[in-house]
């Protein structure tokens, strides 16, 4: 009898989705260090030991590429009126003092709920888009990377994989006094902002290093990377046009370009940031940041609303990447994303679940579809062209729209933040989540209508294992520490709202 090889784990799942398609038979097979070394039917030659899934479809994890994790505590708290005309910009000042009640403590409890959900529904890596960097009062930490540190330790003991997108801010906008709400938030000068992201740079990296290294061995620098990219790695973020002046936002971009890291933005979010950016600079966002040579692979515009076509040709040609958010965009009132632009021009798009007002990728998924059919009066928009020619959908058309809206969750938001996820292919994290194929929300589906029917209809109960570097986060549907994850936030609302 063959000895199992304690250094392998094969998932065997009744159906597993890669390459486009949904297979049987199909293990997946991965190391100790979480990568995936084998797909194969050939498991049992590797003497790996085996996992079976029985009833389970088994995906690539989410990627949600756009997160405040810390207005997870507002939700629920600003759907009502609050001025004659309710807008963006309201909400806004509502969230601005939830921001200032926040300790460091009740940041961490803030962040791991907000971790918790997103892993219960399939998400394994989150670029967080930090911008708390201060006490309510703007006096730094004596630790100023402190609130970073608490999103991170957050996302670590959920088991979420994290970029932490360090926001750049300087400013109230242009021609605006201070406000007071926002001292949180500001870091005047770049060359402070960049010292700041040096230093949590190195520290996420020393951490991360000790606790990947045993015994008395150092980890080459090599090794250093690759553990910081497994696990927690460092962006930036200029905030928005209205809250970096340009030669800020230049020394931002130059700083990350230098140190090849991803670059993510607020963009034409409300007409009223693009009618102000047009006063400052003659140009709207996207015209500025491509004049201005910022737009590349590694930048992403987060909203993109309210866009021209010319400036989507611009993100396309610089091979720059968009993240919608439509569940925050329709609860904010901001703008339907015009994402049939951005995929016919090649546009690679993300997804993010930003304020959290719903934290639900496949669902942000599925609205890019749906808000289109809602202005455009007709179904299918998104889809690509049928090639039949009888009027009978062949089998991979049948799910061509579905997969492309599921790149939207998972590749193009790893390649959005620079996880190592996003797809099931030998190399790569193996980072995966499963359906329960006897859930009623898609009871019934088979191998040609199973991604359609997950895409468009899977309840977030479906959701049963999820796994980060091969190791399990979520177990039958549950968090190991989602019982005690709940009770501390549930405890943090009534302090904070009492």
């Amino acid at each position: 009898m063959q000895r199992a090889d304690e250094t392998l784990t094969a998932w065997l799942p009744e159906l597993l989705y890669t390459e486009g398609r949904f297979e049987r038979g199909l293990a997946l097979v991965c190391d100790e260090a979480g990568r995936i070394t084998h797909l194969t039917r050939d498991y049992q030659t590797l003497a790996a030991r085996v996992i079976r899934l029985s009833d389970r479809a088994l995906l690539p994890g989410l990627v949600n590429a756009h997160s405040h994790s810390f207005q997870r505590v507002i939700r629920g708290r600003t759907e009502h009126r609050v001025a004659a005309r309710d807008s963006f910009w309201t909400w806004r000042e509502q969230m601005y003092a939830a921001a200032l009640r926040l300790t460091p403590e009740d940041l961490y409890d803030a962040a791991r709920m907000a971790f918790l959900e997103m892993a219960l529904t399939g998400i394994t890596a989150v670029g967080e888009f930090h911008y708390l960097h201060h006490a309510p009062d703007g006096t730094p930490y004596d630790d100023p990377n402190l609130l970073a540190k608490e999103v991170v330790r957050a996302a670590r003991d959920v088991g979420l994989r994290i970029a932490l997108l360090r926001v750049a801010y300087a400013r109230a906008g242009f021609e605006m006094q201070p406000n007071q709400q926002q001292a949180r938030f500001i870091e005047h000068d770049a060359q402070r902002f960049s010292k700041q992201t040096d230093e949590l740079r190195r520290a996420l990296m020393c951490d991360t290093t000790n606790e990947n290294t045993t015994g008395n061995a150092k980890a080459s620098s090599d090794e250093r990377a690759d553990v910081l990219l497994k696990h927690v790695w460092v962006g930036v973020a200029p905030h928005s046009i209205r809250a970096v002046p340009l030669d800020y936002l230049r020394e931002v971009c130059a700083y990350a370009r230098a140190a090849a890291l991803p670059v993510h933005m607020h963009i034409a979010e409300q007409p009223a940031e693009v009618a102000a950016c047009q006063r400052e600079h003659g140009r709207t966002p996207i015209a500025l940041l491509a004049n201005e040579d910022l737009l590349d692979a590694r930048f992403t515009a987060v909203h993109a609303v309210h866009v021209k076509p010319d400036e989507t040709c611009a993100l396309a040609q610089a091979c720059a990447h968009v993240c919608a958010c439509p569940t925050t965009e329709r609860n904010l009132g901001d703008g339907i994303v015009p994402v049939d632009l951005f995929f016919a021009a090649g546009v690679p798009v993300a997804l993010g679940t930003d304020s959290h007002a719903q934290i639900d990728l496949l669902e942000d998924a599925r609205e890019l579809e749906y808000h289109l059919r809602l202005q455009k009066l007709e179904r299918a928009v998104l889809a690509p062209q049928p090639n039949a020619t009888s009027g009978e959908p062949h089998t991979d058309q049948l799910s061509a729209l579905a997969a492309r809206l599921f790149a939207c969750a998972t590749i193009n938001g790893a390649r959005s933040i620079g996880a190592p996820s996003g797809a099931l292919a030998v190399g790569r994290a193996a980072d995966f989540f499963t359906v329960d194929l006897n859930d009623p929300s898609i009871a019934g589906a088979n191998e040609t209508d199973l991604l359609p029917a997950i895409v468009f209809a899977l309840a977030r109960t479906g959701v049963r294992e999820v796994a980060v570097g091969g190791r399990l986060v979520v177990q039958d549907g549950q968090h190991q520490a989602q019982t005690q994850i709940v009770e501390r936030f549930a405890r943090l609302q009534r302090t904070l709202w009492q």
